[in-house]
């Protein structure tokens, strides 16, 4: 018998003094059984750290088509193409022609994340934008992970501030150009 996905909830506070984003959000991530901890918790930190009306998790690992989040205007058009862990150079160039901005958000080491896409085509390459965390971040963050999460989400001048269900966690958000 096949291992069905796990409904993961998050509700988020977020503050985003960077951006000047403060909501209260509510979010349910269905993880799939071969997805991991520090996966399934980038994609939530992406989701907080880009949100923005429209955004939107995806169909997930089935959706080969789509990235790990979107954003869509309210024509349906796509804004933003949001991918995690370490994609490669072509979905990155899927996701550039098709949207006007794309982020990468790892908890990988970035530095071959990026060597990955080195030399291959990826379409305005110079505005594609790798962010990633302190080295042991993740796996700090993961440990505090439950079916049912509370977190708190603040964010000023790049710097993370997560509390986690009670547990405290930081980190500076690195920025790469993957051009």
């Amino acid at each position: 018998m096949a291992i069905g996905v796990t409904m993961h909830t998050f509700d988020i506070q977020l503050a985003d003094v960077d951006r000047s984003v403060y909501e209260d959000l509510s979010v349910r991530v269905a993880r799939h059984p071969s997805e991991t901890d520090a996966f399934m918790l980038t994609r939530v930190l992406a989701y907080a750290l880009e949100y923005e009306e429209g955004i939107a998790f995806s169909e997930g690992i089935s959706a080969t088509d789509e990235p790990a989040v979107v954003v869509r205007d309210l024509t349906g058009a796509l804004v933003a193409w949001i991918e995690v862990g370490s994609p490669d150079a072509a979905r990155l160039h899927t996701g550039s022609l098709a949207g006007a901005r794309v982020a990468v958000y790892t908890h990988r080491d970035p530095a071959k994340v990026a060597a990955g896409w080195a030399g291959k085509k990826i379409h305005r390459s110079d505005e594609v934008k790798l962010y990633s965390f302190d080295h042991g971040f993740f796996d700090s963050a993961t440990s505090a992970l439950e079916r049912r999460n509370t977190m708190i989400v603040s964010v000023t001048e790049r710097r993370i501030y997560l509390d986690l269900n009670g547990s405290s966690f930081e980190s500076d958000i690195h920025e790469v150009t993957a051009g």
